[in-house]
């Protein structure tokens, strides 16, 4: 009980920040496993590394130039790649190892000593600042707010592209929009949470609630959940093993993923025995 009252009354902005976080980014991550684009997490975190470090040298502030790198990077990667001759996987991976390099040169040239270097680009959940927290709130909530908005015509951008255009549905508009917002959250997230635990977020917990529904609202609901379960418990056990909050937490959401296999096996099995 010392450790959960000690983490409320000295870490409320990192519970605040981390609970948005999990739930916005586990919600987009549905349709980032859906689009079969799971990568593109890792690299949108690391340009938004580059562009942190980038403006700090340049003397802006480091959000602006996270923003604007990770929406270009964004918007870039929303178009389709089916007719190009490199695949988007390819050029994904081309600046993934580019951003995460020009990160770390940028970010020495900042004058900043190894472990505010590693702060910078990795990030500690447990150390959001009141600033942090309110970028994260300021570009995450208006994010999650128009995805649930704007389910349907994301939804059938994202999954029939032909049968969204048929009803009228502007697919490219929707999906630039899209992936905007997903950049948007990423550069603001970027400070506290850190490539590692954004690519996480999106990744993990979508996937274990596929696993478990196969109903959109659901399944975004329970990555939601899982997410949001696994930041709160990463923040307590840090406080009481004295371990890094970013790197407990990704354990937790790991965790997660055989969990929600296994109740998935044993629902499958308890179907086929009352079908017999």
């Amino acid at each position: 009980m010392d450790a959960l009252r000690m983490l409320i009354e000295l870490f409320p902005a990192a519970i605040v920040a981390g609970v948005a976080l999990a739930a916005v980014c586990a919600a987009l991550g549905v349709f980032v496993i859906l689009k079969r684009m799971v990568f593109i997490g890792a690299v949108l975190s690391e340009v938004a590394g580059a562009g942190l470090a980038g403006a700090m040298v340049l003397g802006l502030p480091p959000l602006a130039g996270a923003a604007t790198l990770t929406m270009a990077a964004g918007l870039a990667f929303s178009r389709p790649f089916e007719t190009a001759r490199i695949p988007r996987d390819a050029l994904l991976g081309t600046l993934f190892a580019a951003a995460g390099a020009l990160a770390i040169l940028l970010a020495a040239r900042t004058g900043l000593g190894l472990e505010e270097v590693k702060a910078l680009l990795y990030g500690d959940l447990i150390l959001t600042r009141g600033s942090d927290l309110v970028a994260i709130l300021g570009g995450g909530v208006p994010v999650a707010a128009v995805l649930l908005l704007c389910l349907r015509p994301i939804v059938y951008a994202f999954l029939d592209r032909e049968a969204a255009r048929l009803l009228g549905v502007p697919v490219a508009r929707w999906e630039a929009a899209f992936f905007l917002g997903l950049a948007l959250v990423i550069a603001v997230a970027s400070r506290a949470a850190g490539a590692m635990l954004i690519f996480a977020y999106l990744v993990i917990p979508s996937s274990a609630s596929l696993l478990l529904s196969r109903r959109l609202r659901v399944c975004m609901a329970l990555s939601a959940g899982i997410a949001v379960a696994a930041t709160l418990a990463g923040l307590y056990a840090s406080l009481v093993w004295d371990l890094p909050t970013n790197q407990l937490t990704v354990a937790f959401l790991a965790l997660s993923l055989p969990v929600a296999g296994l109740v998935a096996a044993r629902r499958r099995g308890g179907t086929r025995t009352g079908a017999s």
